[in-house]
């Protein structure tokens, strides 16, 4: 990775995203000692031009953001970080310091979820003790969720269609774990076809 830190300055801009829900998350500036402190420790750090000295997202508040994967652009001048937030992004207590709560891209923190209660198998978990049942009760589960889906479009109550709805993706992305695949795979057979 070539990063070119002369047309700025010493100074090329950082755009932050979500790396599972790809929401962007805020935009920052980095030198090159603030990019090697970044991929050393794993958590973001930018130079900030108020203070005129490197600081690490989170150092006061704990809301760090841990580094998933460092991108660069096709002029080699700015980077694009996709990262775990620990908590919210921006210093007012929202998500993105654009101000954008959203749902979108929420099945990919769910998926997160779903894997590390699996993984970890704690106590009471729904989730952790269906999967341990075996794919045939998961394949089940979800016939029994899209039956009811299927129930639920006939009437005229949306909230218990959003529901039922709600269910029938949770199930989904159980069973798509235990044949070891993720959500990303499915799309990709979805863009294939669309081409």
């Amino acid at each position: 990775m070539n990063i070119d830190f002369q047309k700025n300055e010493g100074l090329v801009p950082v755009v932050i995203q979500h790396a599972s829900t790809l929401q962007v998350l805020m935009l920052g500036y980095m030198n090159e000692e603030a990019l090697e402190k970044t991929r050393a420790e794993g958590k973001v750090t930018f130079f900030s031009r108020s203070k005129q000295r490197l600081w690490t997202k989170g150092e006061t508040s704990g809301n760090f953001l841990m580094v998933d994967e460092i991108q660069v652009d096709c002029d080699n001048d700015t980077l694009l970080i996709k990262a775990y937030p620990q908590g919210p992004t921006c210093h007012t207590g929202s998500t993105s310091c654009f101000q954008e709560e959203t749902p979108k891209g929420f099945l990919y923190e769910l998926e997160k979820v779903i894997e590390q209660r699996i993984t970890e198998n704690p106590e009471g978990s729904y989730t952790a003790k269906l999967f341990s049942r075996g794919v045939n009760k998961v394949a089940q589960k979800v016939g029994e969720e899209a039956v009811e889906l299927v129930i639920e479009a006939k009437d005229d109550n949306i909230d218990l269609f959003k529901n039922e709805a709600a269910d029938l993706l949770y199930h989904y992305l159980i069973l798509l774990k235990t044949k070891d695949l993720k959500l990303q795979d499915i799309e990709a057979v979805l863009k294939e076809r669309h081409k």
